[in-house]
């Protein structure tokens, strides 16, 4: 199954054009090389934003960008497969240049760059696939890898972004593609039946940061164990409800740090070989934070395999997740020393829903999430 897209030989690009017809009739052809040009210049002259006669300055930028050469034989030509689309895009350098003009002054151009050259690995295509997504659109992580061992399906897509007609396509390539898609010039590293024990250390060598976002406890412990050794730092932020529950573990700094805060104890991976499948929703609600987690989602836990198949997720808190980490990411990668280890409670309820922090309306959410604890024996 095809993931990324065949880069056209810049010499035979008339030979590919012939080939690729030949063998694909429908072969749509994407050229807004002129477009993307122009923008770019406009990014660079920045008063042409209400000084519109450009006309003459923009030309002489286009012929000495053209050198004489044929548009056709200019930039790179990429051919996506799974589009049946070749497009054109501008040179590397400048293709980045392009599309993350509009992150200055919020990203400067030196932290554009270190951003880039991160190597980040992000583990769980689901609530992950957001976070790999954001990054790659925020222009950070050129070198990305990636690892699920599921393929999508319909009750994914509340949350994925993504549609019905790659039900059944590996998350990893599905994830691959979108990147790809935005940069051709990505290296995406895609481990498509995730990561086991054996294939831990390979997924980790060369990282920055790890975005952790696996649904197996047992990997969840043992792969924080092998950042720490590394001096790795790991973020994680997972669904609770409208909201979401952040995860940053900075490894980097803090070389003996206990796993997930501790909250865990000293649990290791082997403490998961004598516990049965019933009790796993329980782990990894005292791993989300059962403190935290809404009523709603507590409650539900207790329904998994009952009138619920799986622990209830949505799209609006998924796609926070992606942004929330993408953001974490990059100020890690940049060495921000102001992004603190911790658990963080990120609640739109508490920010927009009137009446939250009243007294009564925090007693009344108290009293009910004592039952449910004590109904799921965590108290």
């Amino acid at each position: 199954m095809c993931l990324k897209p065949i880069h056209l030989n810049r010499r035979d690009v008339l030979t590919g054009f012939k080939s690729l017809r030949q063998k694909h009739p429908e072969l749509v052809i994407v050229d807004q090389y002129d477009r993307n040009l122009e923008e770019l210049f406009l990014l660079r002259n920045p008063k042409h934003r209400f000084i519109k006669k450009y006309s003459k300055s923009f030309n002489a930028f286009a012929r000495a960008h053209y050198a004489g050469k044929k548009k056709e034989s200019i930039g790179s030509w990429f051919y996506y497969p799974w589009l049946n689309q070749l497009v054109h895009f501008l040179p590397d350098k400048i293709h980045q240049e392009l599309r993350t003009g509009r992150n200055k002054h919020l990203i400067t151009e030196k932290e554009q760059k270190k951003f880039y050259e991160a190597k980040i690995g992000v583990l769980g295509m689901s609530v992950g696939s957001h976070a790999a997504i954001v990054i790659a659109m925020t222009g950070g992580a050129k070198h990305i890898k990636i690892a699920d061992p599921d393929t999508l399906s319909g009750d994914n897509l509340n949350r994925i972004r993504n549609g019905f007609q790659n039900v059944g396509v590996s998350k990893t390539v599905a994830v691959a593609r979108q990147i790809y898609e935005l940069n051709p010039y990505s290296k995406v590293e895609v481990f498509i039946d995730g990561i086991t024990k054996k294939t831990m250390s390979r997924f980790l060598n060369g990282l920055d940061l790890l975005v952790e976002e696996m649904d197996d406890p047992f990997m969840k412990i043992n792969v924080r164990h092998a950042a720490r050794q590394l001096q790795l730092p790991v973020i994680m932020a997972g669904d609770n409800g409208d909201g979401i529950i952040v995860d940053v573990e900075r490894f980097d700094i803090e070389k003996k740090r206990k796993i997930l805060h501790g909250i865990m104890g000293d649990i290791t991976p082997e403490s998961f070989d004598s516990m049965s499948p019933e009790d796993l929703p329980k782990i990894m609600t005292k791993i989300v934070g059962s403190n935290l987690v809404t009523n709603r989602v507590l409650g539900s836990v207790t329904e998994v395999g009952q009138s619920i198949y799986s622990w209830p997720q949505l799209g609006t808190a998924a796609n926070m997740c992606g942004s929330v980490l993408a953001y974490l990411a990059r100020h890690i990668v940049l060495e921000d020393p102001k992004m603190k280890s911790g658990r963080y409670d990120v609640s739109l309820d508490a920010i927009f829903e009137h009446g939250y922090h009243s007294a009564t309306r925090k007693e009344a959410r108290k009293n009910e999430r004592t039952k449910i604890l004590e109904k799921m024996g965590l108290l």
